[in-house]
C-alpha cells in the first residue's frame, strides 16, 4: 500500500529537514534507477519489504513512474457470482485517493467475462485459460482529479485529520505510512469508509450503464459477506466462487 500511495505522489517521500539532496534528483530514463545502490539506502524510500525480512527495489524509486496509473481491484479477491454482484470494497482503495499529494484521476471500470476464461471451478489443466470466450471492459468517466468533486472534499477532511494528528509530534513524516491514530481513529476509519462508498457508487454506475440491474444494497456491506462461509476459497453459500488474486 505504501508503494501504491507513493506511485501516485511526488518525492520526497520522507519529509524532514534532511530532505533529498541534488545527488538524488530524478533520472528521467524509464530503465534507470534513480540511485546507484537502492539496497544500501539509509531509509526505506528506495526499498520495500513484504515481510520485514526481504528487500526489494521500490517501484516508486523510478522517477518515470511518478503519478503512475495504478489498476486496482478493490474487492481484493476473485469473485464470480451468477448475478454479477460485487463483494464489499476494501478500504485500501480510499488510501490511494486520500493520501497522495494530489487527487488522482479515478476511472471506474467494469470487467466481465473473466469467469468464462478462468472460472474458479475449472478442472485440469487449471492453469490454462479457456480460449474462445469473450471478455469485455466498460469505462466510466473520470470522477477524480483536481476538480470540485466529492473526493476533493474528502481529501480536505483527511488533510485536517493529518494536521491534527501531527500536532505536537516530532520526527519525519513518511508518505504512505500512517500513525495508529490515522489507522484506527474513529474519524479516520469513517472517512475511509465514506470514500470507499463513493468509489463503489462510481463503479455501480458503469455496471448500470452496461445494462445490469441495480444490485442489492446489502452487497456492499462487510457483514453480508461474512455470511458467505469464512475466508476460505471455493464455492460459497450463495453459489458464488471466491479465490485469491
Amino acid at each position: 500500500m505504501t508503494q501504491a500511495v507513493r506511485l501516485l505522489s511526488h518525492p520526497p517521500f520522507i519529509k524532514s529537514s534532511s530532505s533529498l539532496t541534488s545527488s538524488s534528483l530524478a533520472n528521467s530514463s524509464y530503465s534507470s534507477q534513480d540511485i546507484s545502490d537502492p539496497f544500501s539506502s539509509p531509509n526505506q524510500t528506495y526499498t520495500y519489504s513484504t515481510n520485514g525480512m526481504d528487500c526489494f527495489a521500490a517501484p516508486s524509486a523510478y522517477s518515470a513512474r511518478q503519478y503512475s496509473w495504478v489498476h486496482v481491484f478493490p474487492e481484493g479477491k476473485v469473485h464470480q457470482h451468477a448475478l454479477k454482484a460485487m463483494r464489499y470494497f476494501k478500504w485500501g482503495i480510499a488510501r490511494l485517493i486520500l493520501e497522495p499529494d494530489v487527487c488522482p484521476d479515478i476511472i471506474p471500470m467494469w470487467i466481465e467475462g473473466n469467469e468464462q476464461i478462468m472460472h474458479e471451478a475449472r478442472r485440469w489443466p487449471k492453469f490454462v485459460p479457456r480460449i474462445g470466450n469473450k471478455c469485455s471492459v466498460w469505462f466510466g468517466e473520470n470522477v477524480g482529479g483536481e476538480e470540485n468533486t466529492i473526493f476533493n472534499e474528502l481529501r480536505n477532511k483527511w488533510r485536517k485529520l493529518v494536521e491534527d494528528d501531527r500536532q505536537g509530534a516530532s520526527g519525519e513524516v513518511v508518505v504512505g505510512v500512517l500513525s495508529d491514530g490515522l489507522k484506527y481513529g474513529k474519524e479516520a476509519v469513517a472517512l475511509r469508509e465514506e470514500c470507499t462508498r463513493h468509489i463503489r457508487k462510481a463503479v455501480l454506475k458503469v455496471r448500470r450503464q452496461r445494462g445490469l440491474p441495480d444490485e442489492d444494497p446489502k452487497a456492499g456491506l462487510v457483514e453480508t459477506w461474512q455470511k458467505e462461509g469464512g475466508k476460505h476459497e471455493g464455492k460459497k453459500k450463495d453459489g458464488s466462487w471466491v479465490g485469491n488474486m
